[in-house]
């Protein structure tokens, strides 16, 4: 099963005048993302960056945001080993043929994806100054 997801970028800068009035600068740009669902990783470094580059905004605030009860943000380091331990200690904690009571309500089958998806986060806030390079890998785990 495939999933979309959306993830909404927003970048923020702070401009000042000579009068010291503070102004923000907020543009917002849309990534649509397809997840094969059950703790799908997928790096999205490479969009963001792109966005914060394609935006002409060299110092602010990136937040990052995922619409989805079981959908989540995290930043770690994107290598096999790491993936495949991150799957299994969500596996550990929330099984996916686990007795949800979500399944009985809903009969949608996808009580461990809520837990999963709550124990993380939906949103990143991440500073950024001359360079988007300065970034951490950031995956959606969906």
């Amino acid at each position: 099963m495939k999933y979309s997801v959306i993830l909404h970028i927003k970048t923020i800068k702070k401009h000042y005048k000579a009068c010291h009035r503070q102004i923000q600068m907020i543009k917002t740009s849309p990534i649509k993302i397809k997840t094969k669902g059950d703790t799908d990783l997928i790096n999205i470094t490479d969009k963001v960056q792109s966005i914060l580059k394609n935006s002409g905004i060299k110092e602010g605030i990136a937040i990052i945001f995922v619409a989805g009860s079981t959908a989540a943000l995290t930043t770690i380091e994107y290598e096999p080993g790491l993936i495949q331990d991150l799957k299994e200690f969500f596996e550990k904690i929330s099984p996916r043929h686990g007795g949800y009571n979500h399944n009985k309500i809903n009969g949608d089958g996808n009580g461990h994806a809520h837990v999963c998806a709550s124990l993380l986060k939906p949103s990143l806030t991440i500073p950024f100054k001359n360079s988007p390079k300065q970034f951490w890998k950031i995956r959606i785990i969906c």
